[in-house]
């Protein structure tokens, strides 16, 4: 399965088992640019390369010393195809490319976002339903 295939399958998925979740897919992320594309890209980006596949633009309670004053503002997601390898054996990031996305995830999450690498459909699947159920959990406690 291509990364494109696995993006689909992801968003099939959130249509499915959370119509009222807003999300955005980006189509082009695996399409292969030519240098003025990338640089046009890159400006339009924020000067930032190594974005993530899919946002949702959920934002949910979030625990904070034991107060649900605060929210996670959403959900990005980097969709890797089942088998990849994020890490070598020695800690390193596998790829350069991989670890320019790590070091964009680690900024997103300052910035009050959950990011998250996935590799393959069930570990999407996976932190899209753990992400959300966080929304039930807080319901639960009101």
């Amino acid at each position: 399965m291509t990364e494109s295939e696995l993006q689909q399958q992801v968003a099939g998925y959130l249509r499915l088992r959370y119509p009222g979740v807003v999300f955005h897919s980006d189509y082009g992320s695996g399409v292969k640019l030519t240098a003025r594309q990338a640089a046009i890209q890159k400006r339009q980006n924020g000067g930032l390369r190594g974005w993530p596949d899919m946002f949702i633009a959920h934002p949910v309670p979030r625990c904070i010393d034991g107060s649900w004053d605060y929210q996670w503002c959403g959900l990005f997601i980097e969709l890797k195809k089942a088998g990849t390898r994020l890490k070598k054996k020695n800690g390193e990031w596998a790829t350069p490319h991989i670890a320019e996305q790590a070091k964009l995830m680690e900024l997103l999450r300052e910035r009050g976002f959950v990011a998250e690498f996935a590799v393959g459909y069930f570990e999407a699947k996976s932190i899209i339903d753990d992400y959300l159920k966080l929304e039930d959990i807080q319901n639960e406690r009101r």
